[in-house]
């Protein structure tokens, strides 16, 4: 499975490019589509005594686990996001998982539900999903990596369900000078350190400034002999290295456990996220451009890569995640030339792929993780026609038909047409469901119309006025993913304000957005950030 890092995930559920607006009536394709069967994995879901939280509060959820003296397993998700579908289709609806379901407290805490932004700003979750180990007291004990296979979650939930010590405290013995401390760990402890899901640990236990240096020293620290964790470390401090472009990484060394790594179909296997979504980061920093040493190392992954997209053990997610990476290597060196020809041959590769997933796959929770992310990988390799067409076929059957209308919005832009983008945008915005979405599909919406359409200003303050007009005045809706949406929202405005010179336009939005501001507690820290929303150039325009 694969949530957070899948790359067509990580680009429109984290960095929020979703659009339009208006009119908040579900488009005539939705509105008139059939109501989806029920399925093995909506069963399994459902069967699952998932509780879920009253407002923005889960302290008598917490206060009956430690008098039941049973940890709390939370999930925080969203309906419409494919890793949290994909999660729902290869993890909760597998017998072993519903069975230790019993052994603790299940929390659902669904984004667009009351409280759930301020609840995500209180427990320092983001990406959608993540899901999180507490002991029965409330003490944060490991966040589980949802980007490994279904069966090492499994093994992980359980080992972290037998864990009596937080991942922070074995960090810290880790970490710690005398080498003694460090040496008592053992294989057990670091593997659960290698397999923390340091992409959404949001400073729970390191600054996200000393991560980079934090797995470095890690992977210098894990002794030999624990080869599966010492890989993994190695792998992650590469990975993060490049994200973070920091220093202070052993190139050689981690050079020389990356081909181990990769000439192992066992050990690739192990690591095949790592592999899927890591390539260009890790390949980048360990070699230089135009090299022998690329040249080889490239050579070994694409191999590992071609052995993952055809291993029958993992779910069709990950298998198309491997042929992603192929055609994510292409841009290794540099951005590709949008006029040069694809490779015929991984065209081919991709269309078999694609296709193979369209049509194999029934679960409706999985076909909702994998569609969009088949029909984005056509795309990828120019055959925008195909992917038009897999996404208009899954509309009438998509658990949230609204996130396919962004990978069409998205293919429409490709072809210069920013009237069909901006079309399949509104509609998008139109189909969007629950505030928190709602929310940030349309100041994504005015995003696209400021960037395809920054003419159109009385679309535009449409747009906006209507984002506006719905948020509710109440402290719950100024947290997390609604705040950061809004923000954004407001510093495009203005930017687009000052270029197209539209303040008379930017001071109604401004009134507007006053007025919610108003309403809220004086002292409360959401009305600092509901006035944060539009620049003060704007409130004095």
């Amino acid at each position: 499975m694969k949530p957070v890092l899948n790359p067509l995930a990580r680009a429109i559920a984290l960095a929020a490019p979703l659009w339009l607006a208006a009119c908040s009536k579900v488009p005539e394709v939705v509105a008139t589509a059939p109501a989806a069967p029920a399925n093995a994995a909506a069963q399994a879901h459902a069967g699952i005594d998932w509780v879920k939280p009253e407002g923005a509060s889960v302290e008598s959820i917490f206060a009956k686990a430690k008098a039941d003296n049973k940890p709390v397993f939370l999930y925080w998700g969203a309906v419409w996001c494919p890793p949290c579908n994909q999660i729902k289709a290869t993890v909760f609806n597998r017998p072993d998982f519903i069975a230790k379901s019993k052994a603790f407290v299940p929390v659902y805490l669904d984004g667009d539900t009351p409280g759930a932004q301020k609840l995500g700003a209180q427990f320092k979750v983001r990406g959608y999903p993540t899901t999180i180990l507490f002991k029965p007291d409330g003490t944060e004990l490991t966040r589980l990596p949802g980007e490994v296979d279904a069966v090492q979650y499994m093994q992980l939930l359980t080992q972290g369900l037998a864990s009596t010590q937080p991942i922070k405290e074995t960090l810290t013995q880790a970490l710690a000078q005398d080498p003694g401390v460090a040496a008592a760990l053992n294989e057990a402890a670091w593997r659960m350190l290698a397999f923390y899901s340091w992409e959404i640990d949001e400073g729970q236990l390191v600054p996200k400034k000393e991560l980079a240096s934090t797995l470095q020293q890690l992977a210098k620290k894990c002794p030999a002999q624990f080869q599966e964790p010492a890989a993994r470390l190695m792998l992650k401090a590469a990975a993060i290295t490049a994200q973070e472009k920091a220093s202070g990484l052993d190139k050689g060394r981690a050079l020389a456990e990356v081909q181990n790594v990769l000439a192992d179909a066992g050990r690739s296997r192990q690591n095949a996220d790592t592999v899927s979504y890591s390539g260009n980061d890790i390949i980048g920093i360990l070699t230089d451009k135009n090299s022998p040493a690329r040249s080889a190392l490239l050579a070994s992954w694409q191999t590992a890569l071609d052995r993952l997209a055809a291993d029958a053990s993992l779910s069709q997610g990950d298998r198309l995640a491997a042929v992603q990476a192929k055609a994510s290597l292409r841009e290794i060196d540099g951005p590709l030339d949008p006029k040069a020809p694809h490779e015929p041959a991984l065209v081919a590769v991709v269309r078999e792929a694609a296709n193979r997933a369209d049509k194999t796959i029934t679960d409706k929770y999985e076909r909702q993780s994998v569609i969009p992310n088949a029909a984005h990988l056509l795309s990828d390799v120019g055959l925008l026609d195909e992917s038009d067409a897999m996404l208009k076929a899954e509309l009438p059957k998509a658990v949230s038909p609204y996130y396919h209308m962004l990978v069409l919005a998205s293919n429409a832009k490709k072809r210069g047409d920013a009237a069909a983008s901006l079309d399949w945008a509104e509609k998008a915005y139109a189909g969007s469901i629950g505030p928190a979405t709602r929310m940030q599909w349309g100041s994504g919406y005015v995003a696209k119309l400021v960037e395809l359409s920054p003419k159109d200003s009385a679309r535009i303050e449409k747009a906006a006025a209507q984002v506006i007009g719905e948020l509710e005045a109440a402290p719950e809706t100024f947290y997390e993913r609604n705040r950061r949406s809004l923000e954004k929202m407001g510093k495009q405005l203005g930017t687009w304000s000052q270029k197209n010179q539209q303040a008379p336009v930017l001071k109604k939005l401004t009134v507007q957005m006053d007025a919610v501001c108003a309403k809220l507690p004086a002292k409360d820290a959401a009305k600092e950030a509901c006035e944060g929303v539009f620049p003060k150039a704007g409130k004095k325009a």
